[in-house]
């Protein structure tokens, strides 16, 4: 069981899991214990119902939904941000890595 754990919400969840693997990667040369996962927009809902998950980052082509994620997940406790274009563009793991765990430590 990972300490700690990041859902990437994208459209498909296809071009945000390559990123997944670029974080899991950064996580392990930095030591973290963190469950990274992407899923589509569409099932991101059964997601947060089916695990305790600590901070959320939308890709780029979902930031129009910042205001629903924030709004459903404020009372949980559970930050929402959109991952900078350029670090999701270049799949930059450490970056959004680092982007997840400042939201998680507050």
């Amino acid at each position: 069981m990972s300490e700690k754990t990041i859902m990437l919400v994208c459209n498909a969840g296809m071009s945000t899991s390559m990123l997944v693997t670029k974080m899991q990667k950064a996580a392990e040369t930095q030591g973290l214990d963190v469950e990274i996962f992407a899923t589509a927009a569409a099932d991101a809902t059964n997601k947060l119902e089916q695990k305790e998950i600590n901070t959320v980052l939308l890709g780029p082509q979902v930031r129009f939904m910042q205001k629903q994620f924030e709004e459903k997940l404020a009372p949980l406790g559970i930050p929402v941000d959109v991952i900078d274009m350029t670090d999701y563009g270049m799949m930059n793991g450490e970056k959004v890595l680092g982007q997840a765990v400042a939201m998680i430590n507050g």
